[in-house]
């Protein structure tokens, strides 16, 4: 294994690939949970239900998501990673300008507008952080991945703070929106000083194999089984943020609690989200072990649920306070798109490193479903907690069986 000296180590980690990846994330999250945050205040002002409208349009964005990682994914290995990162950013950026000009659009159905809006933001913002991701760990020596990729994570998850922050600032939900847009295009100018990874470009002039091919994903055992696994390792994360911060207000009368702020919420579990994923990258760069760094920190949000559910949360603040634990617990979201990058070849890994990420997304409307079912005889502790229980017992169980990628040299093709 190679070692560096502490300025090696930060040239490497402070390259133009890691900043612009982390920039680039702080924009893509910033958007993508915008909506979390201005939902109720946004269609309260529009005159639509906060929760039914609220529930339809945001799995319109998360279906965005899903269909977006695979068309990112496939065009990332097909074209190259650069390529995705310009028009994703460009793709997102724009629509949610347009959802800034949402009170002004002559449309009768402002529910379906703004549903289709966020589904079109939804397939931007899904190439952001797989390209992101699968850039920088192609980028950087092996023995800095976990570090380098957690850098990029941790800064980006701020974008949710930033994006809770702007909204309590400007006063007035469009301009989050005008800001956000305005934000990704000028990220555009930056990017355009970020070289290709040398891995893709040695291999891009080779025709005889076979680059972004998806359905080998499901066609081929091997890949099927790592890439379901890489899928159930992130479900935990989008349990806690997807339904524990923003459906919150939910869960403030059955807690006794007069009311909670989903906006809140979400800022709160994503200042955890931030800490954890800086702090993943270095567990699992001292313990040598991509699962061990997950499975410990799975547990530790697993303790956060439970005290938080059963008597922990019994005031607004204290619900925030559980919120930043869960995020802390969750903050091995880098880890987790990491390994998904780490287990699969040059010649397909943008479309798996895209795409997984993005699954976890898209299956969020699946875990509102069963919840959302569950609440209307059971109540929505009871409620989450099944579905937590079958997300977790899914993640645990892949964590421990996927292979251990820690130090592992990613120059190979499937």
């Amino acid at each position: 294994m190679q070692h560096f000296t502490f300025n090696e180590k930060l040239k490497h980690l402070l390259c133009f690939p890691v900043i612009v990846a982390a920039l680039g994330y702080f924009v893509d999250i910033y958007d993508l949970l915008l909506f979390g945050i201005v939902r109720v205040p946004s269609l309260k002002a529009l005159g639509l239900d906060a929760d039914i409208a609220g529930t339809h349009i945001l799995n319109y964005q998360m279906i965005g998501l899903l269909l977006g990682g695979i068309l990112w994914g496939i065009l990332g290995d097909k074209k190259g990673r650069l390529s995705v990162l310009f028009g994703s950013i460009l793709v997102y950026s724009i629509a949610n300008i347009a959802c800034g000009f949402l009170p002004q659009i002559p449309f009768e159905d402002k529910t379906t507008l703004y549903a289709l809006l966020r589904f079109i933001a939804g397939v931007g913002l899904a190439g952001e952080l797989g390209a992101g991701i699968t850039l920088v760990s192609e980028s950087l020596p092996k023995e800095l991945r976990a570090i380098g990729t957690s850098l990029v994570a941790g800064f980006g998850l701020l974008g949710a703070v930033v994006a809770q922050l702007t909204v309590e600032l400007a006063g007035d939900w469009t301009w989050a929106y005008f800001i956000g847009g305005g934000l990704g295009l000028l990220l555009l100018l930056l990017r355009i000083g970020v070289f290709e990874s040398g891995m893709y470009k040695s291999l891009e002039q080779n025709h005889s194999v076979a680059k972004g091919n998806f359905l080998s994903l499901f066609t081929k055992k091997v890949l099927f089984i790592k890439y379901i696994k890489c899928i159930a390792i992130g479900l935990p994360t989008w349990f806690c943020i997807g339904i524990l911060a923003v459906m919150s207000n939910q869960f403030a009368p059955a807690l006794g609690i007069t009311s909670i702020n989903p906006g809140k919420a979400i800022m709160w579990a994503y200042v955890g989200i931030s800490a954890g994923d800086f702090a993943s990258g270095f567990l699992s760069h001292y313990l040598h072990s991509r699962k061990k760094a997950i499975i410990y920190m799975m547990l530790f949000t697993l303790v956060g649920i439970v005290l938080m559910l059963f008597g922990g949360a019994t005031t607004e603040n204290s619900y925030y306070f559980y919120c930043t634990w869960l995020g802390l617990g969750t903050g091995y979201w880098a880890m987790f798109v990491t390994v998904a990058a780490e287990q699969f070849g040059t010649n397909i890994r943008s479309t798996a490193t895209t795409t997984v990420p993005n699954m976890v997304r898209g299956l969020l409307p699946v875990m509102l479903l069963g919840f959302d079912f569950f609440k209307t005889t059971l109540g929505v502790i009871t409620a989450a907690l099944l579905v937590g229980i079958l997300v977790f017992v899914m993640g645990i169980t892949a964590t421990l069986t996927i292979s251990e990628t820690h130090g592992k040299d990613l120059d190979f093709i499937e």
